[in-house]
């Protein structure tokens, strides 16, 4: 029975996208199907961040930086990896995977040179200047539009089409009708992970089970079942994304500069609780023990900086914030007791100023002591990305634990094995989630097209 196209996409976020345009660009027919009813998935609701060592934009800022040097910092936070080759491979490609967004596919991106991120020793990301992740799957969706890749909303997969052990389609649910088979000579997973999925959630990344969950609302992890049915081998499932700072009850993120350049988290008490510069995911975990909301508390150069994003001059805009000449005054309409807040700040104060070492061993203060008026904000933790999955070897084949591949079946972004480490929501670096997808989507794409047009070459001659 022949094919009826050369490359399907299962998922239109960014993995989903950089993979069909990067096959239809090396000559395979392609489409992308999507459960949901609009594309994106948590691509759309990130930062739109994608970190890369040694690209062009890094030279023109005057930023030295080396593949080696990236890959040892990714190494270092994650505290080591089931899949330290793919890390290697998207550390190494990273460049390339950044110019390709910018030079063929337009993508807005800009370089960030202004200051580091999580996990980073020098600026990496090269971000949308509105730092929405929305403006790169826009993108993302014009360069596909160009090309005329067709991308089909609304049609999940019921599953995939095997016959005797090899990937040959997928079976679609056409809208609300029945349910009909898409032959393709190579299937690519790009369905994101599961943190939308709270069995599977429970199972992997229990420490995590009881927050609530931020991400896109298709990421529900049918397509790891798929591969686990199919005896794929599983790498970094314990790993996850959080967000220390989900400004309560608007459900958008405090901006994370807000703490990196010295700000601080006080508990329901008015107390702090540990080192905040571990960063928005690996501190998560500390604030989800405070066992309720907690509350960010800043200053006006601070607030300053962040006024630069657009997420953080909305959340002002819509009240999300309060403001006090002294750190009580901010807290005042949070009811948090004054003398514990005057007394916790005052202690910080004194460490950032080099009179004492601070209590929770934190050493970067950013731009601190901090000086009045100040700015307060009610935060709860969140879930917003699974950073584990199918093992893939290093174009995105999904791999049996024999590190045989499943025939036909590539994955990447949340379905396959990712850059963060083995467990837990420390080893996440700003962007890895972003670099996994575009980047391993990418080379998914370029892999499956270089395959299904071989395998169709062969048949004719």
């Amino acid at each position: 029975m022949s094919d009826d196209l050369d490359v399907l996409v299962i998922g239109a976020g960014g993995c989903g996208l950089a993979a069909a345009i990067a096959a239809h660009d090396a000559g395979a027919s392609v489409a992308i199907v999507e459960k949901m009813d609009r594309p994106g998935g948590n691509s759309a609701l990130s930062t739109g961040s994608v970190p890369a060592a040694a690209s062009r934009f890094q030279k023109e800022a005057g930023i030295e930086d080396s593949t080696d040097r990236f890959y040892e910092d990714l190494m270092r936070i994650s505290g080591g990896s089931d899949c330290p080759q793919l890390v290697r491979r998207m550390v190494d490609t990273s460049a390339a995977t950044v110019e390709w967004l910018i030079d063929e596919l337009g993508a807005r991106l800009v370089f960030i040179s202004a200051y580091k991120h999580i996990g980073h020793t020098v600026p990496r990301l090269h971000a949308p200047i509105s730092r929405r992740g929305q403006e790169l799957v826009d993108d993302l969706l014009a360069a596909a539009a160009r090309r005329e890749v067709p991308i089909a909303v609304g049609n999940p997969v019921e599953s995939l089409i095997v016959e005797d052990g090899v990937v040959r389609g997928a079976n679609i649910r056409m809208g609300e009708g029945a349910v009909e088979p898409m032959r393709a000579a190579k299937v690519i997973l790009a369905a994101n992970g599961f943190a939308g999925n709270r069995e599977m959630v429970r199972r992997f990344c229990p420490e995590i089970a009881g927050a609530a969950y931020f991400g896109a609302l298709g990421s529900t992890g049918e397509a790891i079942s798929w591969g686990e049915m199919l005896g794929a081998d599983l790498g970094n499932i314990g790993a996850y994304q959080g967000y220390a700072a989900v400004a309560d009850p608007h459900g958008s993120l405090l901006s994370w500069t807000t703490v990196e350049k010295g700000g601080i988290l006080l508990n329901a008490k008015g107390e702090r609780f540990g080192d905040e510069s571990r960063g928005y995911s690996g501190y998560t975990p500390t604030v989800m023990a405070q066992g309720g909301p907690c509350y960010a508390l800043f200053d006006q150069r601070i607030f300053d900086i962040a006024m630069n994003e657009e997420e953080f001059a909305e959340l002002w805009q819509i009240g999300g914030l309060k403001k006090g000449d002294t750190p009580a005054d901010a807290m005042k309409a949070h009811g948090l007791d004054v003398a514990a807040v005057t007394a916790a700040v005052d202690a910080y104060q004194a460490a950032a100023r080099g009179d004492r070492m601070d209590a929770f061993g934190r050493k970067d203060f950013g731009i601190t002591p901090l000086a009045g008026p100040f700015y307060s904000c009610r935060v709860v933790p969140g879930l917003f990305h699974t950073q584990g999955g199918l093992k893939v070897d290093l174009d995105g084949r999904v791999l049996k634990p024999d590190g045989e591949p499943i025939a036909n079946l590539f994955a990447g972004g949340g379905v396959a094995a990712g850059l963060s480490g083995r467990s837990g929501a420390a080893g996440y670096a700003s962007g890895n989630g972003l670099l996994s997808a575009i980047g391993l989507g990418r080379l998914a794409g370029l892999a499956a097209a270089r395959e299904a047009l071989e395998a169709r070459s062969g048949i004719v001659a």
